[in-house]
């Protein structure tokens, strides 16, 4: 990892393993990232997606080059969706 000013880059080669999955017991993906100091990360389903969101915004939008997301609280939501969600900020 490689740290500039007060942010922590988690570059490709810190990355040793990534392991996606439903665990057992549970309904939504956990994405799991094995780091090369021998410590983890994992995210749940819905961070991911709204990562995968957010990349796919910018890498096909011509012109949009930045995405911002921001949690928050939802009380109107679908059926099966967390309270919480990262939202893209206006």
């Amino acid at each position: 990892m490689e740290k500039i000013g007060g942010e922590t880059i988690l570059r490709t080669q810190d990355v040793t393993r990534v392991v996606m999955e439903v665990p057992k017991g549970h309904r939504h993906l956990r994405t799991t990232l094995q780091l090369a100091d021998g410590s983890s990360i994992t995210l749940q389903e819905a961070t991911v997606a709204a990562i995968v969101r957010a990349y796919v915004t910018v890498k096909t939008d011509p012109v949009q080059e930045r995405v911002a997301l921001s949690g928050r609280h939802v009380d109107e939501r679908k059926d099966g969706y967390a309270e919480w969600q990262l939202m893209e900020e206006a």
